[in-house]
């Protein structure tokens, strides 16, 4: 046996000097983060919103025990987590791949020939084959397996981060909607007030019928603006028990003017993307896997060397099986150089190569994508941060002008119905932006947070 292994090595030193090559590991392809972010956002400090807890962002105590809820029920996570287990395992049969593989295969006969005598006789084979990983198709194979399970981990990251972003972005919807139901249901009180003061005026000679029907018109679309508020609250919370994986129920939640989110939003440098986006690794990942893949190709061109072995047992010689009449052994070397398979291996390496291409343009990919949604919840942010201040002053200034014309048509002024009516309507649209720009600034705040990566284990 030892002079079989010492002729396998001889012949085979050469090619595996040739094929140093596909044992390089993989290192990761020039990536440019530079102004990554943009070109106006210039940062050199690694301080990232990122790396704070979610329940730190999410101060909310009811929104805190929905993500939790969500964490330990969303089906989507949970499938995730059972890729994780399947890489594994898959992984771990790489691994075993290294060792010898063992079989076992007793066989027994009985004979008898012209009445004589019944002939026992049986054999125990022992069999052992092992290939020598010389050429690395075995090492490449497990590094295969460990980027699937980095990429497994990694995917289900992304899918826990969405996750969070999801159930906060549903809970900070439904407390927008509560608020311009509020303000809907003052507005269409206040209208039908407004009504009754019309026909009032009326019977003092002061405004006209069309004023009445008028104004009763702007509260009754007051009222269906309240029935599409309710039904929109409904649905949201319905699409919020299934990200939770709950049956439909009512969500208990807080009051929106309550809410506080983080205010410093610092977003680090673009170079900790790479570790801190689960999408950029599970890209990244998929790149490692097809570049081993590739190494796998090439191995194919080497010769595979295989030591296989038989050990048993046999009565032949007429004993027991606790007296065995003979010990069979056998030890072989095999060297399998392919030299002509119709193109096979070449076209294997070329798929790969272009497969690992592929990979390589979705991992750039995926890291521009990343940058552009950090750039855009920046802007989101600053923006609305900048309409703060607008939409305040606009709806105190249109409170004072409602009120202004209300009390110059009671008292007879020129002022005419339409431009009561108008500027009710302008306050009561200016009163759901103002809703609407802060829900945008929470929101901002919710998508820079998972685009920078938040809300990993």
């Amino acid at each position: 046996m030892k002079r079989i292994i010492i002729i396998s090595i001889i012949f085979a030193l050469p090619l595996l000097i040739s094929s140093c090559g596909i044992y390089k590991p993989y290192l990761r392809p020039e990536t440019k983060t530079d102004k990554l972010f943009g070109e106006t956002v210039e940062t050199t400090d690694t301080t990232t919103i990122a790396s704070l807890k979610w329940e730190q962002v999410f101060t909310d105590s009811d929104l805190q025990r929905l993500i939790r809820n969500g964490l330990g029920n969303n089906v989507d996570l949970r499938i995730a987590h059972l890729r994780i287990t399947q890489a594994e395992t898959s992984l771990k049969s790489a691994r075993l791949s290294y060792f010898p593989a063992v079989s076992f295969n007793p066989q027994g006969n009985l004979n008898s020939f012209d009445g004589s005598d019944v002939a026992k006789t049986y054999q125990l084979p022992v069999a052992a084959s092992w290939e020598l990983d010389i050429f690395g198709k075995v090492t490449n194979v497990k590094h295969q397996k460990k980027a699937a399970l980095e990429q497994s981990k990694a995917y289900q990251q992304t899918v826990r981060t969405q996750l969070i972003a999801n159930i906060a972005n549903s809970y900070y919807t439904l407390l927008m909607l509560d608020k311009q139901l509020e303000i809907t249901l003052q507005t269409s009180v206040l209208w039908e007030k407004n009504v009754n003061v019309m026909r009032a005026l009326k019977q003092a000679g002061q405004t006209t019928e069309a004023a009445i029907a008028q104004a009763d018109a702007n509260k009754r679309s007051a009222d269906a603006s309240v029935i599409n508020l309710r039904r929109q609250i409904t649905e949201v919370e319905n699409a919020l028990c299934v990200t939770l994986g709950e049956t439909p129920r009512a969500i208990e939640r807080g009051k929106f003017e309550e809410q506080v989110l983080p205010e410093t939003l610092s977003i680090g440098i673009p170079l900790q993307l790479l570790s801190n986006r689960p999408d950029v690794q599970s890209a990244e990942a998929a790149l490692m896997q097809a570049y081993y893949a590739t190494n796998e190709a090439r191995s194919y061109f080497y010769p595979s060397i295989t030591l296989s072995g038989n050990i048993g047992w046999t009565n032949s010689g007429g004993g027991g099986i606790s007296n065995p009449g003979a010990i069979l052994w056998q030890v072989i070397g095999n060297l399998s150089q392919p030299i002509f398979n119709k193109g096979v291996n070449k076209a294997r390496l070329d798929m790969a190569k272009v497969q690992q291409e592929e990979a390589k343009l979705n991992f750039q990919q995926t890291l521009l994508n990343a940058g552009s949604e950090v750039n855009n919840a920046l802007a989101q942010c600053q923006s609305t941060k900048e309409k703060v201040s607008l939409y305040d002053q606009q709806v105190t200034l249109l409170k004072s002008a409602v009120h202004n014309t209300q009390l110059l048509m009671q008292h007879g002024n020129t002022t005419s119905y339409l431009e009561v009516l108008t500027s009710q309507q302008t306050l009561l649209q200016a009163q759901l932006n103002q809703i609407s720009n802060r829900f945008d600034a929470i929101q901002g705040v919710i998508t820079l947070y998972r685009a920078l990566g938040g809300g990993r284990n």
